[in-house]
């Protein structure tokens, strides 16, 4: 058992932004990073299920933002790389939320050395950039809105009112820091958000083609295959139904069952293998472990 597990979790750290190195989350002892260990958003991050399957569904969010998405398309190599952009993103949000002091500020420092970089002009002439405040609120909007949906779906759908506020409300402190302005900090927030900025989103030949390339996404290995397609049919599951409708992508009452159950029960195996996450590392950083 304890090689199928070691075999497991291999696996799972490899999709991780762990795989990329150069954070060190065990160290230096005793230091909280931006938010320690009594934050929500600890809970909320510490699950790898939960917040692939909402990182997925936030990607396919994000394909409907006609700026947003021409930055990506211009200046990322995510057409040849799905993966890595994957791995990427996760470094970003494990660093910034278990990660040390030192560790948080320096990727969100990075980030936004990248962002002045990213500029140009959509199909449609208008002119982007990734340091836009209003652009920054919209990915971040996109990806805890998710990151929460999917908390709630897969792993504690118990997470009182309370306790959702304050993660936005805790969470906000990245987006703020990478230069998003009148970021949400509460679910109503949240919720008056994303009805405001639907008539801004758009589903183009470029949107399907990031739904499809994400569909396709190779898997790192045939262990991994199957649970790849299912983690993506969850994140299009995880969509609001105003999202799925857009990018064409219907979902039945049957399939949506059968994803759901599905990931249920791959859940708890993976929660079971995974021992040394960005959670479990932070964890031991703080003595806790």
């Amino acid at each position: 058992m304890e090689f199928i597990r070691r075999r497991i979790e291999k696996q799972v750290l490899s999709l991780t932004g762990l795989s990329l190195g150069k954070l060190d989350l065990e160290n230096p002892r005793g230091d909280p990073g931006l938010f320690g260990p009594q934050a929500v958003c600890w809970q909320v991050h510490a699950d790898f299920t939960s917040m692939l399957v909402g990182g997925i569904a936030a990607l396919m969010l994000q394909a409907l933002h006609p700026l947003a998405l021409a930055g990506v398309w211009d200046h990322s190599n995510f057409r040849t790389d799905m993966l890595g952009r994957l791995r990427r993103t996760g470094q970003f949000i494990s660093g910034t939320t278990f990660g040390a002091t030192g560790d948080a500020n320096w990727l969100i420092d990075k980030v936004r050395t990248i962002h002045l970089q990213v500029v140009g002009h959509a199909e449609d002439g208008r002119a982007y950039a990734a340091s836009d405040p209003d652009l920054l609120t919209w990915v971040h909007v996109a990806e805890v809105s998710h990151f929460l949906a999917a908390h709630l779906r897969y792993r504690n759908p118990h997470l009182s009112l309370a306790d959702q506020d304050r993660y936005y409300a805790e969470i906000a402190l990245v987006a703020e820091r990478l230069g998003a302005r009148d970021v949400p900090a509460s679910r109503q927030q949240i919720a008056d958000y994303l009805e405001g900025i639907r008539p801004q989103l758009v589903c183009d030949h470029r949107s399907r083609e990031v739904i499809r390339l994400l569909l396709d996404a190779p898997a790192p290995s045939r262990l991994a295959k199957p649970f790849g397609a299912l983690m993506m049919q969850a994140g299009v599951d995880l969509l609001p139904d105003w999202a799925s409708d857009m990018l064409e992508l219907p979902q039945g009452d049957l399939k949506r069952r059968l994803v759901r159950g599905g990931i249920g029960g791959t859940a708890p195996i993976l929660r079971w293998a995974v021992r040394d996450g960005s959670a479990h590392r932070a964890r031991r950083r703080m003595g806790m472990a």
